[in-house]
């Protein structure tokens, strides 16, 4: 199980009452005895006159997302120094967050909460508590489903917008268990679109969602919500020091999210498509080395793989020869740069992970179009392959 910070969320207490609904019946030779258990049951909130339309909103919304997200705690086995001379493996405790997605039990969570877990317990904010079963586990994208055994009608599944359609500005409610405080609301907004972050092997995961709501250790796994309760992304990691909330979250965009789970549950593991190539965004070398235009965008193709898909495709490796500008940087005169797929524009490399990602298949064949050494545009049909397996 892998140390890293995910994240999140949101919180607003509500008023609950225990009422004493259920009962155990234990049986002796004198007598039945009936042993009731508490039941902790959310109380409609009495709002004062002062209450905002906001207080409002963000308050509801807590009472109607919180019976769908979960609290994980997990136990993992893994080798010690002791372990390693056959004395014993250390025992690792963590917590995390996740979310129902649907009525059979699926549950979303973060790779990195329950990699390596022999034990996954799954808490719900009405007390019920039951064991979980990993799916199945993706590294590239930071991504697990556990299911757990609980009748369809105890279930409350959360809806997934539309992460294409997202803004800067636009504010966001997260919803987890930082330092093992479970079911804590933050608040925010979407502070940047089409990030990258690294997955939980050499690939990275694009169109990730930058937020200033607060993340947290053990925040990693629960949903960044809209204003309607839907799952606009996974919260995964921070960028901190002190590794505490510093402002800069990330999280996993949902349509990257809703295709790693469908395809988890329907085999148990994710493929993703491959080019081939190396590459990065368009800086002020490139250009003014090839004269383009001031705002170009795309993925300048710093390396292609002559057996890979793009390479037998007929993108071309930058070739040796190249100019050195007065800071001593070396830059290609002559490159190919990527700047759409199927008609799609490519505006940098968190992009061109995105699509490939969240849209593509290996063995899909796409229409990639190129400007080669500046002025001349190509389209290249190209037939993915299957991105090579990182995992040990």
């Amino acid at each position: 199980m892998s140390k890293r910070i995910g994240t999140f969320l949101v919180i607003a207490t509500l008023v609950v009452a225990a009422f004493y609904v259920g009962t155990a019946v234990t049986t002796t030779s004198a007598q039945t005895t009936f042993v009731s258990f508490p039941v902790v049951t959310p109380q409609p909130v009495l709002f004062p006159e002062s209450v905002t339309q906001e207080e409002v909103v963000l308050s509801q919304l807590y009472q109607s997302v919180t019976p769908s997200v979960v609290s994980i705690n997990v136990t993992a086995r893994h080798p010690s120094v002791q372990g390693n001379s056959g004395l014993g493996d250390e025992i690792i405790e963590g917590t995390g967050t996740g979310f129902v997605i649907d009525t059979e039990g699926h549950i979303v969570t973060n790779a990195h909460v329950v990699e390596g877990a022999t034990r996954v317990e799954v808490n719900f904010i009405d007390g019920t508590i039951v064991r979980g079963e990993v799916v199945g586990i993706d590294l590239d994208s930071d991504l697990a489903v556990v299911q757990i055994n609980l009748p369809a009608e105890q279930l409350r599944p959360l809806s997934f917008a539309n992460s294409d359609a997202l803004f800067i500005g636009q504010e966001v409610v997260a919803i987890g268990s930082p330092f093992n405080q479970p079911w804590t609301m933050t608040t925010g907004i979407i502070s940047a679109l089409g990030r990258r972050i690294e997955g939980l092997n050499q690939y990275q995961i694009g169109s990730v969602i930058q937020t200033d709501a607060a993340i947290n250790p053990g925040n990693s796994g629960g949903p960044l919500l809209n204003l309607d309760g839907q799952v606009i992304g996974v919260n995964a990691q921070i960028l901190s020091q002190s590794r505490s909330n510093s402002g800069v979250g990330f999280a996993i965009p949902s349509n990257l999210t809703q295709r790693v789970a469908q395809t988890l549950i329907s085999s148990g593991s994710v493929q993703y498509s491959y080019l081939g190539i190396g590459g990065q965004d368009i800086n002020l070398g490139y250009i003014e080395a090839l004269n383009l235009p001031n705002n170009a965008r795309g993925v300048v193709v710093t390396s292609a793989d002559p057996a890979g898909p793009a390479g037998q495709a007929g993108l071309q490796n930058p070739p040796r020869n190249a100019t050195i500008d007065e800071n001593g940087v070396i830059q290609p005169t002559n490159v190919d740069i990527i700047t759409a797929m199927d008609g799609t524009p490519i505006t940098g490399m968190s992009s061109l992970v995105s699509y490939l990602a969240a849209y593509t298949q290996p063995g899909q064949t796409v229409q990639m179009t190129i400007v080669r050494n500046g002025s001349e545009e190509l389209t290249l049909p190209v037939t993915l392959g299957a991105r090579p397996s990182s995992n040990p």
